[in-house]
């Protein structure tokens, strides 16, 4: 493919107004493979800004928040804008560590193509990896860049064997660098073309190859037009190609374009940002002639507010309006700021739209709609906003002071309201438990986790009543060390950690009777209550039952509920450690009481005294609760994991092969084990592993455990 339009002017960046001149593009990669560097010097190369920032000294337009300053990693997917050759480019910046994999999942749901970084440094990881095999799954065309081609260690070889190794046979590189030295990157030789690209006076001329550099080209050259030809439907095209016809590089053109747009075929190309720009016009040219417009792309599922599918939605700016709020941000002067992609129709300040959540229920949200009125349009570049006067089908805007409005909602025509299929989202199983640190910090809190909240479709909040700890669900450490930085900095709350508390259980072991006596005569009207209770285990997950076998009225009937409601007031509150007790049946079979002192308040006490004394002579057991864990892990892993796991007090159920060359490995395990479990197993699998949960059952906690338990509780 060849390029000889040159970079754009400067501006412009409001495109079109029609999706066939709009591409949506998510830069994917693992931390540090260079995304946000590549979108810096693209950037200024289409004239977009004048100078290209650094990661490394905060001053690049994409990582412009505090925390990404300080950390020189992105953590928040960010937009950014260039027009190149009459198309804009909206390039989605992507987080390209696993704790943020909520902000990449947002920007494939925004984008309608998926351009991976690659660094000829490092080759291709494990995370890169399940990115590709995600990307694969939603059938997101993509195309692979290598960078990082100017680093004294750059191997662009090997890191395309990486590549072929890891994403299949249909990657194939479009171009071949040609290098002076380690670091030292010359030009580019088109292998469709044949012309070498030369960039060695700092501007980019096109002329003939030199003799020494076309051999390793024509190797290349003919595997990559048989990748084309069989992606092509042109039947002959192959038997001409075999009998030694000479193809038209505009008809191998035409068929790439086709066979990348559709997701078939994956081009490679090479860039190195602090090289003269090498490969940024072919790297233009392949995200404008190559990746699908909105228009191309299929339309994520559309229902009615009842739940009615609405087919033949197409990307038309003239359509019904249909808009998803991809990312919610807070600004401490504008407020809330909604970065949304317009499907369908074409957003306008001042009007009125509606607002269709899907309720984030497994987030503590329940389901809203309302009406809201669009504020000002603009299109964002890193932390500016400038106003745009509409947003058109296929485009991507931010919308200030949406107010009901979290990530993943939907708007739409408030007298024609729609609901888009959600995007999936991984679940946080990381807890961390907080605490406000003053009284004043506390009345700020809830607020704020609230907004965070709507913010963050990956982070949950959980108030448990049974431990009575405030419990943030993360992704991991570094995304729970990103929210609590965010409510000190960002809402000025002060929170401290606490060491988790698992909601354990107690239970008694026998049957065993018992006796509460409350009496108390103080010569005015006194209390008087005799109760006998017999208590035994029942089978675990039965609960609690109450049995009245008392005969001949030693107790009176009115006083009967009055036992059970002091026997169940006790069990909330155990007997051992202060842990609920379950699973046991109280039979009550004799009393005594007094026609003046008995009342109900003197029952509950005697029942309460009873359960004591019963429950310390059968003796009593602590439960601890027990997940289910489905671990996933690559084949190289699996040994390590069921050790890891065998450790933790678990048992192995079980392993099962999946496609990819990984491995499912189910296993019950306690709580108490796995509470950083979601830290430990990305450590071991090096960032590729995942789990999910699901509780099973309560089983006895080992008596050194209980033993342990019970004192820390004294």
């Amino acid at each position: 493919m060849t390029d000889k339009k040159g970079p754009a002017p400067a501006g412009g960046t409001a495109g079109a107004g029609q999706p066939d001149s709009v591409r949506n593009v998510a830069l994917v990669g693992h931390s540090g493979s260079g995304k946000t560097t590549l979108v810096e010097a693209l950037l200024a190369y289409t004239g977009a800004i004048q100078r290209a920032g650094r990661v490394e000294d905060g001053s690049t337009v994409s990582d412009f928040d505090e925390v990404e300053v300080r950390q020189q990693r992105s953590v928040n997917l960010t937009l950014a804008p260039v027009l190149h050759a009459g198309v804009k480019l909206n390039l989605l910046d992507t987080p390209g560590y696993a704790d943020f994999t909520g902000d990449l999942r947002a920007g494939l749901r925004a984008a309608d193509a998926a351009l991976f970084t690659v660094p000829a440094t490092d080759g291709v990881d494990g995370l890169t990896q399940m990115l590709w095999e995600e990307c694969a799954r939603v059938g997101m065309p993509r195309a692979v860049v290598i960078t990082k081609l100017d680093h004294q260690r750059a191997d662009f070889d090997e890191a395309l064997r990486a590549c072929q190794d890891a994403f299949g046979e249909s990657v194939a590189p479009l171009y071949l660098p040609v290098t002076d030295g380690p670091g030292q990157v010359r030009g580019l030789i088109g292998l469709l073309s044949g012309k070498f690209f030369d960039y060695s006076s700092g501007t980019r001329t096109e002329r003939d190859p030199d003799p020494a550099d076309t051999d390793r080209a024509d190797d290349l050259r003919g595997s990559l037009i048989e990748g084309i030809i069989q992606e092509s439907e042109d039947e002959t095209l192959m038997d001409r190609y075999l009998s030694g016809e000479d193809i038209d590089p505009k008809v191998l053109i035409e068929d790439l374009e086709t066979a990348v747009a559709r997701g078939s075929f994956y081009p490679v190309l090479a860039a190195s940002s602090f090289e003269g720009g090498v490969g940024f016009a072919e790297l233009l040219e392949v995200m404008t002639q190559a990746f699908p417009a909105p228009s191309e792309h299929p339309m994520p599922g559309v229902t009615t507010l009842d739940g009615k599918p609405v087919p033949g939605l197409a990307s038309d700016p003239k359509g019904p309006l249909l808009a998803e709020v991809i990312k919610t941000t807070s600004d401490p002067y504008v407020g809330r700021i909604s970065l949304v992609r317009v499907f369908s129709g074409t957003l306008r300040p001042d009007a009125t739209v509606h607002v269709s959540g899907h309720g984030m229920a497994e987030r503590g949200h329940a389901d809203h709609d309302s009406d809201e009125r669009i504020g000002a349009l603009t299109s964002p570049l890193g932390k500016q906003q400038r106003p745009v006067a509409q947003c058109p089908a296929g485009d991507i805007c931010a919308v200030a002071k949406l107010g009901s409005a979290e990530t993943g909602d939907t708007l739409s025509d408030k007298d024609q309201p729609l609901l888009m299929e959600p995007w999936s989202m991984p679940d946080p199983l990381l807890p961390v438990a907080i605490t406000a640190k003053s009284k004043a910090d506390e009345d700020k809190m809830s607020q704020a986790i609230n907004r965070l909240v709507a913010e963050d479709p990956t982070l949950r909040m959980e108030n448990n009543s049974e431990t009575r700890q405030l419990v943030l669900w993360c992704m991991g450490e570094a995304h729970s060390d990103l929210l609590l930085d965010r409510l000190s900095s960002r809402y000025g709350v002060g929170v401290e950690t606490r060491e988790l508390r698992v909601p354990l259980r107690e239970t008694v072991a026998g049957k065993a009777q018992g006796m509460g006596r409350n009496v108390k005569q103080t010569g005015g009207h006194g209390e008087y209550g005799v109760c006998h209770i017999e208590i035994e285990p029942m089978p675990s997950g039965d609960g609690f039952e109450f049995v009245d076998k008392v005969v001949g009225g030693v107790v009176p009937r009115q006083f009967i509920p009055s036992v059970e409601k002091g026997v169940r007031a006790q069990l909330e509150q155990g007997v051992l450690a202060g842990y609920p007790m379950v699973d046991v049946r109280v039979t009550l079979f004799d009393g005594k009481a007094h026609s003046v002192d008995s009342s109900d308040m003197a029952f509950q006490k005697a029942g309460k005294l009873a359960l004591r004394d019963a429950a310390d002579k059968a003796k009593v057991l602590l439960l601890e609760p027990v997940d289910e864990l489905s671990v996933l892990v690559a084949d190289e892993y699996v040994g390590a994991v069921m050790s890891d796991l065998s450790s933790r007090r678990g048992r192995v159920l079980g392993t099962e092969p999946v496609a990819g060359g990984r491995t499912l490995v189910k296993a019950e395990v306690p709580q108490l084990e796995i509470t950083r479990y979601a830290i430990d197993l990305r450590s071991m699998s090096h960032g590729t592993g995942s789990f999910s949960r699901n509780y099973l059952r309560y089983e006895p906690l080992p008596s050194h455990l209980a033993d342990k338990m019970a004192k820390s509780e004294d």
